[in-house]
């Protein structure tokens, strides 16, 4: 009840954002990936999509799990420092059965934009692609003082929301191959 005033005001504030697409759009049975900074419009653009979401236990990430629960998300809560076997297995589940995975890799505390193993290991095992999205806003608040400087779009932002074409983690890739690539791929940038 408490985060139902919460809930109406992003949901209308999102509700005039105008959201540009590029890059291919997967629809369900992969992971879609993105910056816990720049979250709010993807999970917002995905919410009709019949969509689950991967979101911590800790205080914020109540606040975000009351409103994707309102934005139609089924959640796994947990994160890879608290209860990453148990998190890692509901998202390879989740893949096995066909549905779409939201997932902000880099989250809940960091270091910023620099992505943990999961999504890679759950992408692996699954054999189901990722796709990044990069997040760009024409107007935004930020956060100067939280880990990952978190942008909120104002009314009536122009968002673009660029797609990666979708990778999947070849199966046969040994641990060291796959902690190679995901050193690689950090360096490079999503």
């Amino acid at each position: 009840m408490k985060y139902k005033l919460f809930n109406i005001i992003v949901t209308l504030i999102a509700s005039t954002w105008r959201i540009k697409v590029i890059g291919q759009t997967p629809d369900s049975n992969s992971i879609i990936a993105f910056w816990h900074g720049s979250m709010l419009p993807v999970w917002y653009y995905f919410r009709n999509k019949n969509p689950y979401g991967v979101v911590s236990k800790s205080k914020d990430g109540q606040v975000l799990s009351n409103l994707l629960e309102c934005w139609n998300y089924k959640l796994i809560r947990g994160s890879s420092s608290t209860d990453g076997k148990e998190v890692l297995n509901s998202m390879i589940d989740i893949l096995n059965n066909d549905n779409l995975l939201l997932i902000t890799p880099d989250g809940p505390r960091g270091p910023k934009e620099e992505c943990k193993a999961g999504m890679f290991i759950a992408s692996q095992r699954s054999q189901k692609a990722f796709s990044f999205v990069e997040v760009q806003f024409s107007k935004k608040y930020i956060f100067e003082k939280a880990w990952d400087k978190f942008k909120f779009p104002y009314p009536f932002s122009k968002i673009t929301l660029t797609f990666s074409e979708p990778i999947i983690i070849p199966e046969n890739y040994s641990k060291e191959e796959l902690n190679q690539y995901i050193q690689v791929y950090n360096k490079k940038g999503a």
